[in-house]
């Protein structure tokens, strides 16, 4: 069936013909009964179109998610890869175990989580997800089924981790699971009044497993960057509970886009720093840490109508509180802000993903209203400013990325173009590559 598909930013909306599962693995066996390029697509939480193919097939890869082996013991869990983080964790975390790394929702697949090689709050001390995974099952459009691990097919191992879904479609992704002896977390939130601060705090703060730091894009000159740092370890005993996903509130509506504005973003800004949560010290269950934005579904639509852009980019750290710094500024002068504005320090990157986004760095991740050329343009201009101090931008939150800056940052991109699938193709992959 041809219909449009919406990104996650629901910025761009491009029609393709969507097929389940089924039907896809029944053809892919050396035939090519389908139309056009296909591109696999999870969940649908990618920001831009890296999982959206204009005028070809979206084979919607989402189930079956079953469990094929969990040992307990040990921690090793081997799924479908159309298993979400919310329903593997309501088969592990009773039994004391919960993903090693884990992205900002719970409701992504792990294919998802190889092919863009996630990254959490912990990537200072635990790398990017595919630095857990420890083997997955490759099949290619000829028929062939590669078990990739780092021992066997090792090169098409770490080409498929960071892969963007390009070098076959991952049947199932097997990995080592972190034990835990309780669901909640000691959780510390605290204030800081500067982009100096914030640096001093992570600093201070590199023991800690988990940290972020929210920032108010709006803050004064002399207050730059200010925001409310968090840090969290889970506690030793307690409950191994998991939050139902039913709990969550569903968005109704799309918001008029006029009351996106600075006014009503600087208010927003106040009152989330000076809320009582922004102070709190104790304990907490792990789902609103890690997953803040989950507990509204659909809160997508809060941007209205046109949608809006993510843009996420990471600079090294020699040059990140520079670089972090004129980011924004320059976001504090154009008056387009961002409610959700999200700093993190990375550590080294432990993945063997060969374009895996993060390195030792600083990162920065802002959601803009989409008001059309003006902020495209004014993305570009970010973009420019993250060149000019050597990072780049992440491609699972990507929308407009050029394809010279793509292939600037990335250099391994060729060698992801020489294994990918002849059958597989995306949006972004031919706007970045073409």
């Amino acid at each position: 069936m041809v219909k449009p598909v919406l990104s996650w930013g629901r910025a761009q909306r491009y029609d393709q013909t969507v097929v389940s599962l089924g039907r896809f693995e029944t053809a892919f066996d050396g035939n090519r009964p389908l139309d056009g390029p296909v591109t696999f697509r999870g969940m649908g939480r990618s920001y831009g179109d890296v999982a959206l193919n204009e005028n070809g097939t979206l084979v919607q890869a989402t189930g079956p998610d079953s469990v094929i082996a969990f040992d307990r013991e040990t921690g090793i869990l081997r799924a479908r890869s159309g298993l979400t983080l919310a329903d593997l964790h309501r088969i592990t975390i009773p039994a004391g175990w919960i993903v090693a790394v884990t992205p900002g929702t719970k409701f992504v697949t792990l294919g998802g989580a190889v092919a863009n090689d996630v990254h959490g709050k912990n990537h200072h001390t635990a790398g990017s997800f595919g630095a857990h995974v420890t083997a997955l099952m490759l099949v290619r459009s000829n028929g062939e089924r590669l078990l990739c691990s780092p021992a066997e097919n090792a090169d098409m191992f770490a080409l498929t981790i960071s892969g963007l879904g390009l070098t076959g479609y991952i049947e199932w992704v097997e990995l080592q699971l972190k034990r835990i002896t309780s669901s909640n977390l000691h959780v510390e939130n605290r204030p800081y009044a500067d982009l100096d601060e914030f640096f001093a705090l992570s600093e201070e703060s590199a023991d800690w497993p988990y940290t972020v730091a929210w920032v108010d894009c709006f803050s004064p000159e002399a207050a730059l960057g200010r925001g409310v740092f968090s840090r969290a370890r889970y506690v030793e005993h307690g409950p191994l509970n998991v939050k139902p996903a039913d709990k969550a509130i569903k968005w109704p509506l799309e918001m008029p886009s006029f009351l996106l504005n600075r006014m009503s973003i600087s208010a927003f800004n106040w009152l989330y720093r000076h809320r009582p949560a922004a102070t709190f010290k104790g304990e907490q269950d792990y789902d609103p840490f890690f997953y803040p934005l989950d507990s509204i579904l659909d809160w997508n639509k809060l941007y209205g109508h046109k949608g809006f852009f993510q843009h996420q980019s990471i600079i090294p750290m020699e040059n990140g509180k520079a670089g972090v710094r004129e980011l924004l500024e320059a976001i504090r002068r154009e008056g387009q802000g961002s409610f959700l504005a999200v700093l993190k320090v990375h550590g080294k990157e432990l993945s063997p993903g060969r374009n895996t986004f993060p390195y030792e760095g600083v990162s920065l991740a802002l959601d803009f209203a989409n008001r059309g050329r003006k902020t495209v343009d004014f993305l570009h201009r970010l973009d420019a400013i993250v060149l000019a101090h050597g990072g780049r931008m992440y491609p699972a939150k990507d929308a407009l990325m050029t394809g010279e800056t793509y292939r600037k940052t990335y250099p391994n991109w060729e060698a992801l173009e020489n294994a990918r699938d002849p059958m597989i193709s995306s949006s972004f992959w031919r706007r970045v590559t073409n």
